[in-house]
C-alpha cells in the first residue's frame, strides 16, 4: 500500500498538475522568504556595498604618508636645542614628520604606535641612537628612511647612480583586490545562510514533514532553494559591480562570460555545502555553529581581505582547496589580470568538486523529520 501511494505522489510529481511547474512554484516560494526578511536583504545586498567604501576610501592609492618620528629630548622639561635642530633638519625632508618629546612620552609614543622610530641625538656632533621595534615592518622602513636623511644632511655621497621608473598598474589597487573578494565572501554568506537557516527553519515548524506528504518531487524541494540563489546571483553581483565603477572606478578587465561562468560555478558550490550543513541540524543554534565551523576558516584563510600567501607553506595545500579560495584566485586572475577561463581551470575543478560532492552527500543524508 505505502509503495503504491509513493509510487502515485512520485508519478504526479513527475507529470506535475495543470499549471505552473512545482520546481517553479518552490522557487518562488524561496523568493518570497527572502525578501520578507529585511536583515537578510541588507546582509546579501547593503553590507557588501558598505564594506567596499569603508575599506576602499581606508586604503586607498593617495601616496605614502609621512614616517612619524619622534625626536628625544635632552631635557625632561624646558626647550633641547638640539633636538629641535634635528627635528626640523628631518622634517625638511618631505618624507618625515619629526616632534620633539621628552623620554618618556617618547617611550609612550613608540609602544602606543604612534611614531614608528625614537631618534636620540648622541653625545658627538654627527652620533645618533634609533630606538625601534625591529618586529614591526613600518618601524624597520622608518629606520632606513630617517637613516638615509641624517646621512645625506651630513654630507653623504652615493657610490652608485641609480635612476627611477614610476608604475602604476591596471589592477594593483587594493580596491581592485577587494572587490573580487567581496563578491567571493558574499557568494559564500548568502549561499550558506540563505539555505541553511530556511531549511532548519521549515524542519523546526515541521513543514518538511509535511511536504514531504505532497507529491512534490524531493529533489525539486532542495533544487528550488538552488534556483532562487541564481535569481538573487545577477542583483548581488550588479549591485556591488556597479557601486564600485561608479565610486571607485573599477573595471572588469576580463570578460564578463567567464565572471559570470566562475560566479555561476561558486554559487552552486556554496549552495550545495549550504544544503549539507542544514541536512541534519534540528536547531537554529545547531545550525549557526555548523555555519560558522565551516565559513570562518574560510573567511581567515581564503584570501578575501589580504593574500592568502601570507600564511605558513605547510597551509597552502589545505588552503588552495577551500572553495572561496579557488574562487577568490579565479575571479582576480579574470577580473584584473584579463586571464581567459580557461587559465582558471584548476580553480572551477575545485568548485565543480565541491558542489558535485556536497549536493549528492545532501541528497543522501537530508531529514525530513
Amino acid at each position: 500500500m505505502d509503495e503504491t501511494v509513493t509510487g502515485r505522489r512520485e508519478d504526479a510529481g513527475a507529470a506535475g498538475p495543470q499549471g505552473p511547474h512545482p520546481l517553479a512554484e518552490l522557487t518562488l516560494t524561496r523568493v518570497r522568504e527572502f525578501l520578507r526578511e529585511p536583515e537578510v536583504v541588507f546582509w546579501v545586498f547593503v553590507f557588501p556595498v558598505l564594506i567596499a567604501f569603508a575599506l576602499g576610501v581606508a586604503f586607498r592609492n593617495a601616496g605614502p604618508e609621512k614616517v612619524r618620528v619622534a625626536v628625544e629630548s635632552a631635557a625632561a622639561e624646558g626647550r633641547d636645542d638640539a633636538a629641535a635642530a634635528l627635528a626640523e633638519r628631518l622634517s625638511a625632508s618631505g618624507e618625515i614628520a619629526a616632534e620633539v618629546l621628552a623620554p618618556p612620552e617618547a617611550a609612550r609614543a613608540l609602544r602606543g604606535g604612534r611614531v614608528a622610530v625614537v631618534v636620540r641625538p648622541g653625545g658627538a656632533p654627527q652620533a645618533f641612537t634609533y630606538r625601534y621595534d625591529p618586529t614591526r615592518p613600518e618601524s624597520r622602513q622608518a629606520r632606513l628612511v630617517v637613516d638615509d636623511t641624517l646621512q645625506r644632511a651630513l654630507g653623504r655621497a652615493d657610490v652608485a647612480r641609480a635612476a627611477e621608473e614610476h608604475s602604476t598598474e591596471v589592477g594593483a589597487r587594493y580596491i581592485d583586490f577587494l572587490i573580487p573578494g567581496l563578491l567571493g565572501m558574499n557568494l559564500m554568506g548568502s549561499g550558506m545562510w540563505g539555505v541553511g537557516f530556511a531549511i532548519v527553519t521549515a524542519r523546526l515548524r515541521k513543514l518538511l514533514k509535511r511536504l514531504a506528504a505532497t507529491p512534490m518531487r524531493r529533489s525539486h524541494y532542495l533544487l528550488s532553494f538552488v534556483a532562487s540563489r541564481m535569481i538573487f546571483l545577477v542583483l548581488e553581483v550588479s549591485v556591488l559591480l556597479v557601486f564600485a565603477r561608479l565610486v571607485f572606478g573599477y573595471r572588469v578587465q576580463g570578460s564578463y562570460a567567464s565572471v559570470a561562468a566562475l560566479l555561476l560555478t561558486g554559487a552552486l558550490a556554496f549552495a550545495g555545502v549550504g544544503l549539507l550543513v542544514a541536512s541534519r541540524a534540528q536547531t537554529i543554534e545547531g545550525v549557526s555553529g555548523l555555519m560558522n565551523l565551516v565559513m570562518m576558516p574560510m573567511w581567515l584563510l581564503s584570501g578575501t581581505f589580504f593574500s592568502a600567501a601570507r600564511f605558513p607553506d605547510f597551509l597552502q595545500p589545505f588552503i588552495r582547496v577551500l572553495p572561496l579560495t579557488a574562487l577568490n584566485d579565479a575571479l582576480r586572475s579574470v577580473m584584473n589580470e584579463g586571464a581567459p577561463l580557461a587559465a582558471s581551470w584548476a580553480g572551477l575543478s575545485i568548485l565543480a568538486a565541491w558542489c558535485v560532492v556536497s549536493f549528492v552527500l545532501a541528497l543522501r543524508l537530508f531529514r525530513w523529520q
